[in-house]
């Protein structure tokens, strides 16, 4: 039998399961509706006030939504140094 930490197994998945912080709650699912997401949050307080539980349910669509650039995923399969020749035009032997 494996042990599940409490906080994993009651953590709530969705915004309407959240309880509590519902200025917050409120206030980033309005932004998530109209589609306004800022690029970055920043949750702070004590312990135990929800702060990853909150980023949790936050970075699951952002991540369902986003895509990688084709120039990232080319990028990625390519050498090192095929790489820093497409972005730094100098000499293979300076650094970018």
């Amino acid at each position: 039998m494996s042990y599940t930490a409490l906080a994993r197994k009651w953590r709530p998945k969705k915004f309407s399961e959240l309880i509590g912080q519902e200025h917050v709650r409120r206030a980033l699912v309005n932004a998530l509706e109209s589609g306004r997401v800022h690029h970055a949050f920043l949750f702070t307080g004590t312990r135990g006030v929800g702060k990853t539980t909150i980023a949790r349910i936050l970075a699951k669509p952002a991540s369902s939504s986003t895509t990688r650039s084709t120039p990232r995923r080319a990028a990625a399969t390519r050498s090192t140094s095929s790489t820093r020749s497409t972005c730094c035009p100098r000499t293979p032997s300076t650094r970018c």
